[in-house]
């Protein structure tokens, strides 16, 4: 019986590594199993697959890097956080580009005043650039000054599926480039809470054993491609673990919406989502409109409390969480057609999408600033692909986006909304954020400001706004 039990074993092994027991040519031979002739032994076989898992982690680890934030200040995700502070906490990441892009996560990270990352090498790097961060998605990118890289393969999370194996290299415990294994447990997992910050999660599960230290740090397929940066894991009473746990259950940032997040994150040092402007419950037959936050691009347009959308541009709605993505992946600007149920009755409705919040992203904007205490904006400039993300920009406009708005100031309740674009200050054009500075220290002195923009409801034209200051 223990024999049998053994043979099916390697069976089982055989077919999940196929590559390391016998080519094409031999499967389609006439051998059998039972030609034990032109069979491995079972020490054979187990050392192909030992030296199979030797190899990637040996060709990975040059591409993972130990990552150190210090002096660190963090408010957590509840608006009644209070703020943290830390000496220091500690990573994973791995090099993406070999032009010393990293990857990590965006918790590893945030709120730094200094940020350290070792090479494999030792080369140790204290002048860390942070190139942008997206606390929406927990992802980061990193720059360091360096040549003679190594990057990681960036894989497929698309075709990432259930009982497939998975390896995991990071920092747990400081135990630098610790190597763990086990199988994909499951995809599409979502399950944080928000506390109004609109998170984007889709998360691969896995039991390769992670913890506090992993994060930041690839999760591997066995062709040593990256599938997923490991983010957390899961506490037995529903909660993300932040202190030592062994729970069992990790989850990774699948690297397809790594690699759309971070193409941004370079670009423009942000994401830039389109933004609906609803408050929304799943609904046997949709998604159910509950409220509006104020603005709301929907309520602007015609949809209504107690609407049930149930398709995005033709596409059937159903789980809040595609839809989501939906919204977040569309540029800013576009009008989408929403079908919705009113009172048992289909109707179609145009939307035109606003652009999301900093704070709904959990990104801090500068409000120390003239345009913020006066005008009640902040502003931008422009980011290379912005055009990308804008559907009524091109690659030929200048000026300053608008970022925040206060609501209730002057600009902002003159029309100036998120994502406008102020081309001219007084007839003076800006083209970046010194002359849009300097535009607006004059127009201040003039106590006039007139503000030439185009946003998505001018579309290709530019027109005219005069704030009104108030007086005080």
């Amino acid at each position: 019986m223990k024999k049998a039990y053994q043979f099916n074993l390697l069976i089982l092994l055989a077919l999940f590594f196929p590559v390391f027991t016998c080519s094409n040519a031999s499967l389609n031979s006439a051998n059998t199993i039972g030609d034990s002739a032109h069979q491995p032994s079972d020490i054979q076989l187990l050392e192909s697959i030992e030296n199979a898992f030797v190899s990637i982690v040996a060709k990975s680890k040059p591409g993972v890097v130990t990552i150190t934030a210090l002096n660190v200040a963090r408010k957590g995700v509840h608006p009644w956080s209070r703020e943290r502070k830390f000496d220091r906490l500690d990573g994973t990441g791995f090099i993406f580009r070999k032009d010393g892009y990293i990857l990590t996560n965006d918790h590893v990270v945030n709120g730094a005043k200094q940020i350290k990352v070792v090479l494999f090498d030792g080369r140790e790097f204290r002048d860390v650039q942070m190139i942008g961060n997206d606390p929406s998605t927990d992802i980061a990118v990193l720059k360091v000054d360096a040549d003679n890289l190594t990057p990681l393969p960036l894989g497929d999370s698309a075709q990432v599926k259930a009982g497939q194996f998975a390896i995991a290299i990071g920092n747990p415990f400081q135990l630098d480039y610790t190597v763990t294994t086990g199988i994909v447990s499951g995809t599409g997992r979502s399950f944080l809470p928000e506390f109004g910050l609109i998170r984007y999660q889709d998360f691969i599960q896995t039991d390769a054993w992670i913890n506090k230290g992993n994060s930041g740090g690839p999760l591997l397929n066995i062709r040593g491609e990256v599938i997923g940066i490991n983010s957390m894991i899961r506490r037995p009473d529903d909660t993300p673990a932040t202190e030592a746990v062994r729970a069992g259950a990790g989850f990774a940032i699948p690297i397809n919406l790594v690699k759309r997040i971070s193409d941004q994150l370079i670009a423009n040092g942000q994401v830039i989502r389109g933004w609906l402007g609803i408050s929304m419950r799943e609904h046997p037959q949709g998604i159910r409109v509950i409220a509006f936050p104020d603005p709301s691009p929907a309520k602007r347009d015609g949809i209504q409390v107690g609407d049930v959308i149930i398709e995005y541009n033709g596409q059937k709605v159903e789980d809040i969480r595609k839809f989501r993505f939906l919204i977040a992946d569309a540029p800013v600007g576009e009008k989408v057609k929403l079908t919705v149920l009113r009172l048992g009755k289909q109707k179609e409705i145009g939307v035109t999408l606003g652009k999301m919040s900093p704070a709904l992203m959990g990104i801090q904007i500068e409000r120390d600033s003239e345009s913020w205490r006066t005008l009640g904006i902040a502003v931008r400039e422009l980011g290379e692909h912005d055009f990308e993300h804008y559907a009524y920009l091109s690659p030929e406009d200048q000026g300053v986006i608008v970022e925040e708005v206060r609501l209730g100031a002057p600009a902002p309740a003159e029309g100036v909304a998120r994502g406008t674009l102020i081309t001219a200050i007084n007839g003076q054009p800006v083209r970046n954020s010194i002359e849009y500075e300097k535009a607006l220290e004059r127009a201040l002195r003039e106590s006039k400001i007139s503000f030439e923009i185009k946003n998505s409801y001018t579309g290709e034209d530019t027109e005219t706004v005069i704030v009104k200051l108030k007086q005080k």
